[in-house]
């Protein structure tokens, strides 16, 4: 279940190791476990699109800005610069494998806007700790980026993306 109504899966787990402090959480990794890797023997199957994978891009790239800048999804474990570190890593992954290239062939300026973005994102977040983030540069180059992802789209080929999930 995702943050912040889990009652199952990891942030369940999350929030009773860190929150309640309780350590009778063994029923519910056991059911994580089995949900993973129900998951795993599905992935073969699913079929990703770039359409997809711009969309969820750019939610992921808000979100970052948004919702994780106040300490997130993982406030009660402390691990949410961690997870901002890595959607930022997973944006910059996405974007360079699959999208730079060919945003770059058509509009060479908009392709340096979307990684410099992404690359002041990463500074951003290379602190000690989350009270040392600069929050309003965070959500600042967090729009940015969206919105720069969003004026790609056209030039890709691609629908604008939106925020909210849809199926396409």
């Amino acid at each position: 279940d995702a943050w912040p109504n889990a009652d199952s899966g990891f942030h369940a787990i999350e929030a009773k190791l860190f929150g309640a402090a309780s350590t009778d959480v063994a029923t519910d990794a056991t059911g994580l476990v089995e949900h993973l890797n129900d998951l795993h023997g599905k992935l073969k199957d699913i079929k990703l699109t770039p359409q997809g994978l711009l969309d969820g891009t750019v939610r992921l790239a808000y979100e970052v800005g948004e919702s994780k800048a106040d300490g997130g999804e993982s406030r009660i474990s402390g691990t949410s610069l961690d997870d901002m570190r890595n959607n930022i890593a997973g944006i910059d992954f996405a974007y360079h494998t699959i999208f730079s290239a060919a945003l770059n062939t058509v509009d060479g300026k908009l392709d340096e806007m979307v990684t410099n973005r992404i690359e002041q994102l990463q500074a951003i977040v290379a602190t000690p700790d989350l009270p040392h983030v600069n929050i309003a540069d965070l959500r600042r180059t967090s729009e940015e980026l969206v919105v720069a992802l969003q004026s790609a789209a056209a030039k890709l080929g691609l629908q604008r993306p939106t925020l909210e999930a849809q199926a396409r």
